[in-house]
């Protein structure tokens, strides 16, 4: 077999030779041959190569021959870990843990441009069907008065929203962005599944699957020119911006937070759109007038792309329990002051009820059938079309007709023909009382697409899920692939496939050229920045405190290291005294990272260290302090790199000794370090990141200096003070006669040139104070800034003769006080943002 050129990963890279190639087209043809099959008709793969297509298809296998020769296992294995270092994830809904990885096939689904083109134009017909549909049932209601819809199909809806009925949202607009799911038949017909218009989900995954498989096959992009997605994402921008009354305007995507099971995707779509991410309580309605709470004051957001559940969007106006969304939004959107996209109510149109009478609707608002069909769908709120559903249960898919759980189907849409005994009694008790509460579904058989299972290729069902906008000119615009979910199993019913347990990208390739259209800038052009944009007071509050956590959690963890013995005394055979050792045993307790010990021998500390190092039962360990910081890296994924996400996500080490432990732990605390002073770019948000470490690295070096620097110092206690605050090699540098207190006080307290004295945090903090934004414009202090003056007065003029118990426990009050005064002033909490004077409204 001719050599094959590898890349730095060692792994085999496209060919580019003649003969290299040639034996890549081979494997390519040998995979095709053995999975077309006789009986894989429906399967895209064999079918377009059945019809003479079968070039685009060779090529994908080219490509990941060249990339791994005949093993498919490893293009698997490489197309999974491109989309874990972009930082694709998911959640199931409901659970807390820690997200999924998000599944990723290496084998793209191909759909030639002619073909894309029919399902564009249908699912902008269906765009446009929708929005008239909205802008009458929440209008005049025409169609309920003549007969076309049934008025208990609107308002027997949770999804109806009578306090939005008769508003017309900006630019008389209720849809910017939907989503619908389609399925491909045996015979190659597309049709619609489901539609998702209320918080349409997915574009960010699309977009995250179309960046992972670029890294893992990129050869595809020009061999079978693909077409892109930056115009798609664009065009809804602009489009949303089209909408707002301000020329330059301010669009936040709101997210109901990281519990979400998409939040991931949300942060992503923010960051790639240049969206500003917010929460409800980001935000606030003054005089109709949506703002965002930042550092700087209240700034204007002229759109809100949702993502909430409309029904818990305004408390005012809606469900009044809810606590993720903003008072007074329907206001100021019925003022024309914000853009909601999509507006609440949309989701009236999902329920599988509204898909009976979708196709008849289009030819009354239209003139024209659907370009793409519903599945066949029987309401039973109709005396005709519930007899049809109770004669053919067997064969039908029942599901609640309005997309919540009704008392006959306890766990939702289920196959007829596996509703037996009690359970087939009590849904069709329930069908004679609630009629309209279900519907009767066709069962669709889907075609197939090849997926790599281990090292071999099989046929997975799979539905495609495809995204449209409104574009500037008002026009739809429609996602070019979207993305595949594959099924697990080889059943072919769309009814058993659920979510799906693999994703795919899906590649539109065209004969003519591309143009490599994309959101980043161009390499010549001359319009520059520097400035990062508008900072959200949640957002520096986030970054402060992870700041104090990853410090907090670096402290606990060097007393937990030098009670293990990782000490320059102990490397040298001298053992800590015992009242050292009490000391150090006693700042663990006062953090309330374990109980106290019943004795001091060496059992009882290594099990109060290894209780402060990994305990999860209720101590304020370094495993607890750990996981408060990676809960506030996942809401912070718009604001730190990928390598730091993946850092604070990484388990906690098993394997090793208790002190190997606690190494890795100190490596990975060093790592977040270097990301952070290294990588963040010297923003407003790096300085509140540092600004908390600097405050929390003060102090507990404070708490340190006072337990082991008093007046009886041994040589012990000093040498310990010096591990604490990482100082022990500089030391011993400028003084070889041995451990004095007032050297060791004068280095970790005053030295200005020590990156680990108080006093080098202090002029850091004050640093980065004077140089955050201030409310006011005459030119005075503020409070936080006047104290940190004071903090760095008191250390300059400071002599290591003179430093006590008393002037350590000043400072450290002062300390405090500057927090909460940090957190007053640029935090925002409550509703102070909207009482403060001087808040700049812009």
């Amino acid at each position: 077999m001719p050599h094959r050129p590898r890349n730095r990963d060692g792994n085999a890279c496209v060919a580019s030779s003649a003969a290299s190639l040639f034996d890549a087209g081979t494997i390519a043809d040998r995979w095709i041959a053995d999975y077309c099959a006789p009986g894989r008709e429906t399967d895209v793969l064999c079918a377009e190569r059945g019809g003479g297509r079968d070039d685009a298809w060779n090529t994908v296998f080219e490509e990941l021959a060249g990339l791994s020769g005949d093993s498919l296992g490893h293009a698997r294995e490489r197309a999974q870990r491109h989309a874990e270092d972009i930082g694709t994830g998911f959640r199931i809904a409901g659970e807390e843990g820690e997200e999924r990885p998000w599944p990723l096939s290496p084998v793209p689904l191909l759909i030639a441009d002619a073909e894309w083109k029919t399902i564009a134009a249908g699912i902008a017909q269906r765009a446009e069907v929708m929005e008239a549909l909205l802008a009458d049932l929440y209008g005049p209601a025409k169609l309920v008065t003549d007969g076309h819809v049934p008025a208990a199909l609107v308002t027997g809806s949770p999804f109806f929203l009578r306090p939005v009925s008769g508003l017309n949202p900006p630019g008389d607009k209720h849809l910017a962005f939907i989503a619908a799911d389609l399925c491909r038949g045996p015979t190659g017909e597309w049709r619609v599944l489901a539609d998702h218009l209320r918080a349409p989900a997915g574009a960010g995954y699309a977009l995250e699957n179309r960046l992972a498989m670029a890294r893992t096959v990129g050869g595809l992009q020009t061999r079978l020119n693909i077409l892109r997605h930056a115009p798609f994402f664009a065009g809804f921008r602009d489009g949303l911006s089209a909408l707002c009354r301000r020329a330059d305007p301010r669009i936040a995507l709101l997210t109901p937070g990281r519990l979400n099971p998409s939040y991931a995707e949300q942060a992503h779509l923010a960051r790639y759109l240049g969206f500003l991410l917010v929460e409800g309580a980001d935000l606030a309605v003054r005089e109709d007038k949506v703002y965002v709470r930042t550092i700087v004051g209240l700034k204007r957001v002229d759109a809100l792309w949702r993502r909430i559940d409309p029904r818990l969007l305004d408390p005012l106006a809606f469900d009044s329990h809810s606590t993720i969304g903003v008072a007074g939004l329907v206001d100021a959107m019925a003022a024309g002051n914000v853009v909601v996209a999509n507006a609440p109510g949309t989701g009236l149109l999902e329920s599988p009820a509204f898909a009976a009478f979708l196709p008849r609707l289009a030819e009354v608002l239209t003139g024209a059938p659907l370009l793409l069909p519903n599945i066949a769908t029987w309401w039973c709120g109709q005396d005709a079309e519930r007899d049809h559903v109770e004669a053919n249960l067997d064969t039908l898919l029942i599901s609640p007709a309005f997309g919540v759980q009704t008392l006959g189907l306890p766990e939702g849409a289920t196959l007829g023909a596996s509703i037996v005994g009690e359970a087939r009694a009590a849904l069709l008790d329930d069908m004679k009382r609630r009629p309209q509460d279900y519907v009767g579904q066709e069962i669709v058989r889907l075609s197939t697409m090849p997926v790599v299972t281990e090292d071999a290729l099989v046929p997975r069902p799979f539905t495609l899920r495809v995204f449209a906008a409104r574009g500037p000119d008002g026009e739809w615009i429609v996602l070019p692939g979207g993305f595949a979910r594959i099924g697990e199993h080889a059943d072919v019913r769309a009814a058993v496939m659920g979510e799906g347990m693999w994703s795919a990208d899906v590649c539109v390739h065209c004969e003519d050229a591309v143009a490599p259209v994309t959101l980043l800038p161009s390499d010549d052009t001359t319009q520059l920045r520097r400035n990062p944009g508008t900072l959200p007071s949640r957002v520096a509050d986030n970054l402060f405190w992870l700041g104090r956590y990853l410090e907090r959690g670096e402290a606990l963890l060097g007393l937990v290291r030098v009670l293990l013995g990782n000490s320059i005394s102990a490397e040298t055979g001298a053992a800590l005294s015992a009242d050292t050792v009490f000391r150090l045993a006693g700042l663990v307790i006062a953090a309330g990272a374990a109980p106290e010990p019943r004795a001091y021998k060496r059992p009882d500390l290594l099990a109060l260290a290894k209780t402060a190092m990994e305990d999860e039962e209720g101590w304020y360990s370094v495993r607890a302090i750990n996981v408060q910081a990676r809960l506030i890296g996942e809401v912070s994924r718009e604001r730190l790199s990928a390598d730091m996400i993946r850092l604070l996500d990484a388990p906690v080490p098993t394997k090793g000794t208790l002190l190997d432990r606690a190494g890795t732990l100190q490596r990975r605390y060093s790592a977040l370090a270097g990301q952070s002073a290294e990588h963040m770019a010297r923003t407003d948000a790096w300085r509140f990141h540092d600004l908390g470490r600097r405050i929390e690295r003060s102090t507990a070096g404070i708490q340190a200096i006072r337990a082991f620097g008093g007046p009886e110092a041994t040589a012990d206690d000093l040498s310990t003070l010096l591990d604490l605050a990482d100082s022990q090699i500089s030391y011993r540098q400028r003084y070889l006669t041995g451990m004095a207190r007032v050297p060791v006080l004068d280095l970790v307290t005053l030295d200005p040139g020590n990156p680990r004295s108080i006093a080098f945090q202090v002029a850091a903090i004050s640093g980065h104070l004077n140089k955050l934004p201030l409310l006011s414009d005459d030119g005075l202090a503020e409070a936080q800034q006047e104290q940190a003056r004071e903090l760095a007065a008191i250390l300059v003029t400071a002599r290591a003769t003179r430093i006590d118990d008393a002037m350590l426990l000043d400072l450290s009050n002062r300390l405090c006080r500057l927090s909460d005064e940090v957190a007053r002033r640029y935090f925002l909490q409550g509703a102070e943002a909207l009482r403060a004077a001087g808040l700049v409204l812009a």
